[in-house]
């Protein structure tokens, strides 16, 4: 009977990729991006881009819409014509080369199955398009759908299956020609929310164990920093900023990386003082601001604070810096209290504190102190 199988069912207690069968082993490809443009008439969609992913390396591009993410994965698929420049998969240009030929995997948001077909044949359709023997496709479709955890469901059709499982077979279509660049375009938005979390883990394991390159776009920051060993943020057709999770959040170079990864508090600056180490950044309200850090940028700046690195106390505390607030909001959730705290009738600042380390709880209307430590300050760029 082909009923739609549960959501709660859809998990074995074996994580995907636990198996990986030589047949479905990749031979992951460095890419070059090499001063790669794309226009349309006046309007530039994709700016001269310059840009190094190594071989085997899960690699995610980020922005928000229109910052020409999707034209750099057409570009990259043969979906579209370059302007200018070329691109490089394996030191070999891939420039006129027709998307089926590029010997690259394809992951979509609506996963792009063929409804009359079975699993099995969805996964052995880009082999039979290659020509590959009848024996050897069996063979592989077996590996990829026992790599994935599907292998009891190769005579349904995907209307018979969960979200979830719809995207796995898209994944085991993808990667059952052994592709050296995997690439995935939002491949979890159509998924909800305790899904996309179980899906990021599978293709993390599915990446590790067949070894190929990933390009994975996205518009949500989490899901690549949860995946991704390299991301790029991308803004109005240009990489901004390159960098690991970590890294990125850390050291953002400017306002829109700040607030584009995670949350920010961002002052704007006044004027700046050099300091013995770092500098003293002044604030609009005559707050004398203490950064262990130099700006090592130029013209208007900002001052950049994570909510998790202030602390809130009903006095005035022992830290390097120190403002004083009114609390107008409080919130709860999933264990993190948070708060947003107007300064001088203005502002708006949050402050996020684990509810199991809170040691104070402010009501909304009280006057409170933030603090923080000279080395939790930033002074960035505005662009």
């Amino acid at each position: 009977m082909n009923a739609v199988v549960s959501e709660k069912s859809r998990l074995s207690s074996r994580p995907m990729g636990m198996d990986s069968p030589a047949e479905l082993q990749s031979n992951g490809q460095p890419i070059d991006y090499l001063g790669i443009c794309k226009r349309y008439g006046a309007a530039v969609a994709l700016k001269p881009t310059n840009l190094h992913i190594e071989a085997g390396e899960f690699f995610s591009i980020i922005g928000p819409s229109g910052s020409g993410k999707t034209t750099l994965l057409g570009l990259t698929a043969g979906f579209v014509a370059a302007s200018e420049g070329h691109i490089k998969i394996g030191g070999v240009s891939i420039e006129g080369v027709p998307p089926f030929k590029r010997n690259i995997g394809m992951v979509f948001q609506n996963y792009s199955l063929f409804p009359h077909k079975t699993v099995g044949q969805n996964i052995a359709f880009p082999l039979q398009m290659r020509g590959v023997p009848k024996r050897e496709i069996a063979a592989r479709v077996e590996s990829a759908l026992r790599l994935v955890r599907l292998d009891n469901v190769a005579d349904r059709h995907p209307n018979a299956l969960s979200g979830g499982q719809q995207q796995r077979v898209a994944l085991a279509r993808a990667s059952v020609y052994n592709p050296s660049l995997l690439v995935m375009d939002e491949p979890l938005s159509a998924l909800d929310k305790n899904l996309r979390e179980e899906m990021q883990y599978e293709i993390k394991q599915l990446h590790s164990k067949l070894g190929c390159t990933v390009l994975y776009v996205t518009h949500d920051q989490g899901e690549a920093a949860s995946m991704a060993e390299r991301i790029a943020i991308m803004n109005l057709g240009e990489i901004v900023q390159i960098g690991s999770a970590r890294e990125l959040y850390r050291n953002p170079q400017n306002r829109f990386v700040a607030s584009f990864l995670g949350q920010a508090n961002l002052i704007p600056v006044a004027g700046l003082e050099q300091a013995s180490t770092g500098v003293i950044a002044i604030t609009e309200f005559g707050d004398r601001i203490a950064s262990a850090r130099n700006f090592v940028g130029s013209g208007a700046c900002w001052i950049c604070v994570r909510p998790e690195a202030m602390r809130i106390t009903p006095t005035r505390p022992e830290m390097d810096n120190i403002v004083k607030g009114v609390v107008v909001d409080s919130t709860f959730m999933n264990g993190v209290q948070r708060h947003r705290i107007s300064i001088q009738g203005r502002l708006l600042v949050e402050q996020f504190e684990q509810i199991i380390s809170a040691s104070y709880t402010p009501e909304i209307g009280s006057e409170v102190y933030l603090g923080w430590r000279a080395a939790d300050t930033l002074v960035i760029s505005d662009i």
